[in-house]
């Protein structure tokens, strides 16, 4: 069975802690989002633990609201969550060395009916996005 990822990685100056709360925040996420889809936090708390749950405005197209719950959390290692879908969106952080940090982003789609997303684009379109992502969060995390 293939395994059904899409990652990219960036190093970025700044402590594993400093980026995880900024990942850990929900009312941040169109700040460092390049798809451009993510609109706005709807609901949720300020900080994001495992079994959290929060809704965005989005916009792919049309506008709509998506619900999403904390699957994974490691706490300023590893953050993911889900929606009704079976894909995951995954934040990896790990010590680079002279206080930079390894982020790698994830669009997991493992669990997700084979063929489906690759016919739908899907993959290529959330790559185009994660390499968007990644700089804006880099200057986030570089900057303050």
């Amino acid at each position: 069975m293939a395994t059904h990822l899409v990652s990219r990685s960036v190093v970025i100056d700044a402590p594993a802690q400093t980026i995880f709360d900024i990942l850990a925040a929900p009312h941040r996420h169109s700040e460092f989002d390049g798809s451009g889809s993510v609109k706005g936090l709807v609901e949720g708390p300020e900080r994001l633990t495992r079994g959290a749950r929060f809704g965005m405005d989005m916009v792919l197209g049309l506008p709509y609201r998506i619900s999403n719950r904390v699957v994974e959390f490691e706490e300023g290692r590893r953050i993911a969550w889900r929606h009704a879908g079976p894909h995951r969106w995954r934040w990896e952080l790990a010590p680079f060395g002279d206080g930079a940090t390894r982020v790698t982003e994830t669009f997991d789609y493992t669990r997700a009916p084979r063929g489906v997303y690759q016919l739908l684009g899907i993959p290529a379109r959330n790559a185009r996005g994660i390499e968007r992502t990644l700089p804006r969060l880099k200057r986030l995390a570089e900057t303050g």
